[in-house]
């Protein structure tokens, strides 16, 4: 795919890559950012583009692949600790106590099939919408749920096993 054509054909899409983007990443900046790698990605391989009976979809999958990489990013970067931060007014053996359950729910979430506890995660923690969440894993919302079902048991059970035998 020469310059032009690639001009005509992917840098129309550039709103509605961007639109997708923020849907999954839900922040503007981030958004933007996906777009940008995503063409660049995409002009790297224009020669292959041809190749493609939709340089369009092509496109619109590059980009949706990159906000799950920045996804990941920030997850690998954005440690579970930063998410269950407690309050300085707390008394330090409610602190103590809370850190303890943490930790305990760390585990159990770390025990989980990786779906399961990126599902767990999304909704629980980041608070995104299930139908976000299936966007960007690429799952039905049945599954979604079934998967978020399964993994609050599996976490519940566990935790309340340490409970009863403590």
């Amino acid at each position: 795919m020469d310059s032009e054509r690639f001009k005509k054909e992917i840098l129309p899409l550039r709103q509605q890559l961007f639109d997708s983007s923020l849907r999954i990443l839900g922040n503007e900046q981030d958004a933007e950012d996906a777009v940008q790698e995503s063409l660049l990605k995409l002009w790297r391989v224009r020669d292959t583009l041809k190749s493609y009976v939709s340089p369009g979809a092509f496109a619109v999958t590059v980009t949706k692949n990159t906000c799950l990489d920045k996804i990941r990013l920030r997850k690998q970067t954005q440690t579970i600790d930063e998410y269950f931060t407690l309050s300085d007014s707390d008394n330090p053996q409610l602190k103590l106590e809370r850190q303890d359950t943490n930790k305990l729910l760390q585990m159990f979430i770390q025990t989980l099939p990786p779906l399961q506890q990126q599902i767990m995660m999304m909704k629980d923690v980041e608070e995104y919408e299930t139908e976000e969440i299936a966007e960007i894993t690429g799952t039905k919302i049945e599954a979604v749920r079934t998967n978020l079902s399964r993994a609050r048991k599996k976490v519940r059970e566990e935790y309340l096993k340490i409970i009863k035998s403590s």
